[in-house]
C-alpha cells in the first residue's frame, strides 16, 4: 500500500488542529484539496480515519493507530531532512562527549580521529568528568555519550562494552618498588608521587582511595599529561599511578618499571553509554557505533 509523506502529514495536522478547514489553511492547501487527499486516503486503506462532526473532527479507532505510525514518520523524515542537510555542510552538527580521564587520555583519540574525517559536519564538544558526574550528565540530558566506570549502577541508561582498563604503578627502575610484579596502592603510599591536577577525574580518585586508606597520596609535584609524569617519573623525581596502556607506552620510551596494583578497584570496565539512543542525531548513532566497532576489534 502506498503512503504518500504529504497525506500523513494531513492527517497529523487534522488530529492536531481537530478541523480539516484549519489543517489545510495551516499547510497551506486549498481545502477542496485536503478533502479529496483524505477522501481517497481512505479510500486506499478501506476504513475511515475520522469521524467528521458539525464542530470538527475526532480520529477513529483505526485513525489514532494510523497516526501514531504516521507521526513517527513524518518526525523521522524531518530528522532525515536535517541530517542531509547536514552532510551537505548546510548545517554543524555537534555531538556532546563526556569520558572519565583514562578514556579521555588514552582510548577515544584513536577512534575519534577516523569518525571526525569521516563526518566533518560534526563538532565533537569532550569534557572530562568522574565517572558518577557522567551519569548524572547523561540522566540529565546535558550530554549524549558518555564513556566511565562500569562498576557504578548504570540504571536508566543504554550501557555498552567499550574497553577494560587497569591501573598501575609507574616507577623509576632502581626503586625499591621495582622488582616488585604487584602490589597493593598501601605499599606505595610511603613514597613520593607525581600527580595530575587535582580537578583530574582520575587523579581525584586514586587520592580518594588513598585517604580511604588512612593516609593522604604525597603528590610531589602535578604535571599536565601522562608524558610528563612518565618523564619525571623516569628522572626519580617519584612514583605514579597511570592507566595500563599508557604506562607501557611510556615505560618503552623511559627507564620506568611497571608494577601492577592487587587493589580490586585498580581493573574496571569502560562502558559505552547513552541515555536513549532513538533520542539521538544520526551522526551521534554513527559515534557509537565507530566505538562498538572499536571494541569488536
Amino acid at each position: 500500500m502506498h503512503f504518500d509523506l504529504t497525506d500523513l502529514r494531513l492527517m497529523v495536522a487534522i488530529a492536531e488542529s481537530g478541523s480539516l478547514s484549519r489543517a489545510a489553511a495551516d499547510f497551506p492547501i486549498a481545502l477542496s484539496a485536503a478533502s479529496n487527499r483524505l477522501r481517497l486516503l481512505e479510500q486506499r486503506i478501506g476504513m475511515p480515519l475520522f469521524i467528521r462532526h458539525a464542530d470538527g473532527m475526532t480520529p477513529t479507532p483505526a485513525g489514532r493507530i494510523a497516526l501514531d505510525h504516521a507521526r513517527r514518520v513524518v518526525a523521522e523524515s524531518v530528522q532525515l531532512g536535517d541530517a542531509l542537510q547536514a552532510l551537505s555542510g548546510q548545517q554543524r552538527v555537534r555531538v556532546r562527549v563526556a569520558a572519565n580521564t583514562v578514556a579521555n587520555s588514552t582510548f577515544l583519540p584513536p577512534a575519534l580521529g577516523p569518525f571526525l574525517k569521516d563526518f566533518p559536519e560534526v563538532d565533537l564538544q569532550i569534557e572530562e568528568l568522574p565517572s558518577d558526574q557522567i551519569l548524572r550528565a547523561l540522566l540529565s540530558d546535558n550530554t549524549d555519550l558518555g564513556v566511565l566506570d562500569g562498576n557504578l549502577q548504570l540504571t536508566g541508561i543504554v550501557s555498552l562494552p567499550f574497553r577494560h582498563d587497569r591501573l598501575v604503578l609507574l616507577v623509576p627502575q632502581d626503586h625499591p618498588l621495582a622488582a616488585r610484579q604487584h602490589c597493593l596502592l598501601r605499599d606505595a603510599l610511603g613514597y613520593a608521587f607525581i600527580g595530575m591536577p587535582a580537578e583530574r577525574a582520575l587523579q581525584h580518585f586514586v587520592e580518594e582511595m588513598a585517604t580511604m586508606l588512612g593516609k593522604p597520596l604525597a603528590v610531589r609535584v602535578r604535571a599536565p599529561g601522562f608524558f610528563a609524569i612518565a618523564q619525571l617519573v623516569a628522572q626519580g623525581a617519584g612514583i605514579a599511578v597511570l592507566p595500563e596502556a599508557a604506562a607501557k607506552r611510556h615505560s618503552m620510551a623511559t627507564p620506568t618499571a611497571i608494577v601492577a596494583l592487587n587493589d580490586p578497584w585498580a581493573t574496571r570496565e569502560l562502558r559505552l553509554c547513552v541515555r536513549c539512543l532513538d533520542g539521538l542525531s544520526a551522526q551521534a548513532r554513527q559515534l557509537v557505533a565507530y566505538l562498538s566497532d572499536i571494541h569488536a576489534q
